[in-house]
């Protein structure tokens, strides 16, 4: 009876190897070499990604540096823009007011007829320049009617004035009041003369 029980033992064996099982030893020599493997290459992925961090990754306080710059250097850039749409904003240019001026009449409280000769330019900022030209464009003959006829009531004296002040002065109020804007910081006159006729 001893003999059968030493078969059966074999016989199980058999019907474990039908069924593809392999033998305990040999499972466990391969699952070591797969294990070992497994290992090595967890290790080898955690020691790149520990090395691209210390390394490669900047610190918290580089960052923080490489931000401040940047807000600086943007901020600069900005500021410098800022300053130069200033400098062109504040920028005073000249702008012609109409084609020569020559007018012949009598001044209140004169005995002979005059002419006065001129040219007339405004000084104005250089944003303002585009208004200035379409509304100038518009209002032309009207604004040279009213330079006229502020010129025939003014006296002699006025005339002949040596700084042109009033004169000046009046004729911008006209020119803010022709224009409808108040663009023109000043009226200036070149080539002003004063001719009895």
């Amino acid at each position: 009876m001893a003999v059968t029980k030493k078969e059966k033992p074999d016989a199980a064996k058999q019907v474990k190897d039908a069924h593809g099982d392999k033998p305990a030893q040999e499972k466990k020599g391969g699952g070591l070499v797969g294990k070992l493997a497994l290992g090595a290459f967890v290790s080898a992925v955690i020691i790149t990604e520990t090395f691209v961090f210390f390394f490669l990754v900047p610190s918290g306080e580089e960052i923080a540096v490489l931000a401040e710059q940047r807000l600086i250097s943007a901020a600069q850039e900005i500021d410098a823009k800022e300053r130069e749409m200033a400098h062109k904003e504040d920028k005073i240019v000249e702008y012609d007011l109409g084609d020569p001026y020559s007018i012949s009449f009598t001044p209140p409280g004169a005995d002979a007829p005059y002419r006065v000769e001129f040219l007339l330019f405004g000084e104005l900022h250089a944003k303002d320049l585009e208004q200035m030209e379409e509304l100038f464009a518009e209002k032309k003959r009207r604004f040279e009617a009213r330079i006229n006829l502020e010129i025939r009531n003014m006296s002699l004296q006025e005339l002949e004035e040596n700084q042109l002040g009033l004169i000046r002065r009046r004729l911008l109020a006209t020119s803010t009041e022709v224009l409808g804007e108040p663009l023109l910081l000043s009226v200036n006159f070149q080539k002003y003369q004063l001719l009895e006729d």
